[in-house]
């Protein structure tokens, strides 16, 4: 097969190792190594903003055909996937797209620029094959390139996005996930690879945006590390690759879970952290894959396995479909985890819950059986005598005064929902409008869910001390929450206070330039009209850069 090569002089060789990383599975490319991920820096850029396309308020899950089968893909086998999970439990588990990768269409475009299925392969086409998935109450996923022509060689949307975004809702299509190969960088001349991604992802954004249709958008740019859209990409996809491509082995797993596990800071509802495709029932022991599908769930990574669904092993079934480690990944705070401690191969995470629980995972890297151990304060726990922890592979429960401990197989994880105490936040203290050089207040200090924010002199009074803890900021010592009324995400949308109920509209980040955005909005906490006098409103206004948008705590 013929493949277009890059245009940028020196940029060819990373298109072509992720394009050999792929097809490796193939058996195109056996005596190819496997890349090392590359190390990453990372920068203190504030957390993107969510896109606020409405999707993914929780990490997707699904399936996709290219670890288990490459370009193998059918329509039968797709149909028969979806009809496999409507079957065997993971559509009742949470598990809701069916996604194809690469190869599923013609080598040219039509006569009038349309992409076509390879009729080999998807007889019915496309739209026949959505219908069906949305008869079983799922949803369909394609797959498509950001360049000229995607890794295994077929036509990109280079050019064409808008023409293939409509294209796709009008075959019903509900996930796009877009690589990055054969990116004409040459076009670009001057710009960075990172400048690049975020012309071409953005101009895909719009293109989907423009149908009408609610499609996901799935930004795959794993094998370019300078792309590093965590510190960009909230407001152009709904999930990111943070990765190179995942490969059925211990070793490429733990690289992935490396990659990703420090990247918290800019995930959140509709936006997540990508570390790839499950590797569930495709090699690995079942005491890695109860590892990989632990780590996963606790960094609220999308749960999209890449095995045979039509004919799973039980052992592979019985992972994915584990409804209380699902739990934690689709909880709705959508917190990723984060590291707690980590030494010698032996790592503790901790993962903030809607409820007020924390999910641990003790994870052990080495090839020995070990103790691994924290403690209730250090994952966030305070407050309490006692802390039930229970068993999320076992159901086994225990209680504890505070010591979190046990034994972990090799290559193992142990993951725990530790209830009792309160989760610990932030200090406590005024929420200050820079323009205005006043504070963000209750009026009258009253409790009354629906009250309108409003700037005031600062007093300190109980209607002015705001505690930020687990991405929410409280009021009354957590009695009530700074929340975005009835969920709107338009201009002007109130802000006022409501019961904590662990919604995406009570969701908030503080961020380095002084702002405070809504994760399920994007928009920016604004001083109404840029006023400065006592009772002006607060409300959710694009961000500008204002000093009515600052705020400092404190």
């Amino acid at each position: 097969m013929t493949r277009p090569t890059d245009r940028e002089s020196g940029a060819g060789w990373r298109s072509t190792a992720h394009r050999a990383t792929r097809l490796a599975r193939l058996g195109l490319a056996a005596a190819l190594t496997l890349l090392v991920t590359p190390v990453i820096a990372l920068t203190s850029a504030p957390p993107a903003s969510a896109l606020g396309n409405g999707l993914a308020l929780t990490p997707p899950m699904g399936w996709n055909d290219w670890n288990a089968y490459g370009c193998n893909v059918s329509e039968q086998l797709v149909e028969q996937t979806a009809q496999a999970m409507h079957d065997n439990g993971m559509q009742a588990a949470g598990y809701q797209y069916v996604n194809i990768d690469d190869c599923w269409m013609a080598s040219g475009r039509d006569g009038s620029g349309n992409l076509v299925a390879n009729s080999g392969k998807f007889p019915d086409g496309i739209a026949a094959v959505a219908n069906y998935v949305h008869s079983l109450g799922l949803k369909l996923g394609i797959y498509e390139d950001a360049g000229t022509a995607t890794c295994a060689g077929y036509p990109g949307s280079y050019g064409h996005e808008q023409q293939d975004a409509r294209l796709f809702a009008s075959w019903g299509v509900d996930y796009l996930k877009e690589d990055w190969c054969n990116i004409p960088f040459g076009d670009f001349s001057g710009q960075s690879h990172q400048q690049v991604a975020q012309t071409l992802y953005t101009r895909m954004r719009d293109a989907l945006s423009s149908t009408g249709r609610p499609i996901a958008f799935s930004m795959c740019n794993g094998w370019d590390s300078s792309v590093q859209p965590w510190n960009w990409a909230g407001p152009v996809a709904n999930l990111w690759r943070t990765t190179v491509d995942i490969q059925p082995n211990f070793t490429s797993m733990l690289n992935n879970f490396h990659v990703n596990v420090g990247l918290a800071d800019h995930a959140g509802p509709g936006a997540w952290n990508d570390p790839d495709m499950l590797e569930i029932g495709n090699g690995m022991t079942a005491t890695e894959n109860q590892a990989e599908f632990s780590l996963w769930a606790e960094m609220a990574a999308p749960l999209i396995e890449g095995g045979n669904l039509v004919n799973p092993g039980s052992s592979t079934l019985s992972a994915l479909t584990n409804k209380a480690v699902i739990a934690v990944d689709q909880d709705s705070l959508g917190k990723q985890g984060t590291q707690v401690s980590s030494s010698n191969g032996h790592d503790v995470l901790a993962k903030p819950l809607a409820n007020g629980d924390v999910s641990v995972v003790l994870f052990n890297e080495t090839g020995s059986t070990a103790t691994i151990s924290t403690t209730a304060s250090a994952i966030g726990k305070t407050g309490s005598s006692g802390y039930t922890l229970t068993d999320l592979w076992t159901g086994a429960t225990s209680t504890t005064s505070g010591t979190i401990s046990t034994s972990v197989p090799a290559h193992g994880a142990v993951m725990y929902r530790v209830t009792g105490g309160t989760t610990g936040g932030g200090p406590a203290g005024e929420i200050h409008a820079v323009g205005a050089g006043k504070c963000l207040d209750v009026p009258n200090a009253t409790q009354t869910n629906g009250t309108q924010l409003q700037i005031f002199d600062c007093t300190g009074g109980t209607g002015q001390i705001w505690a930020s803890s687990g991405g929410r900021l409280t009021i009354y010592n957590g009695a009530k929450c700074l929340d975005a009324y009835d969920n709107q995400t338009t201009a002007g949308t109130k802000v006022e206070i409501w019961d904590c109920n662990g919604g995406a509209n009570q969701q908030w980040r503080i961020n380095s330039n002084g702002t405070i955005t809504g994760v399920q909005s994007g928009l920016c906490l604004d001083v109404t009209g840029a006023g400065t006098a006592n009772g002006t409103p607060v409300e959710l206004w694009p961000c500008n850069g204002g000093s009515n948008q600052r705020w400092t705590m404190g």
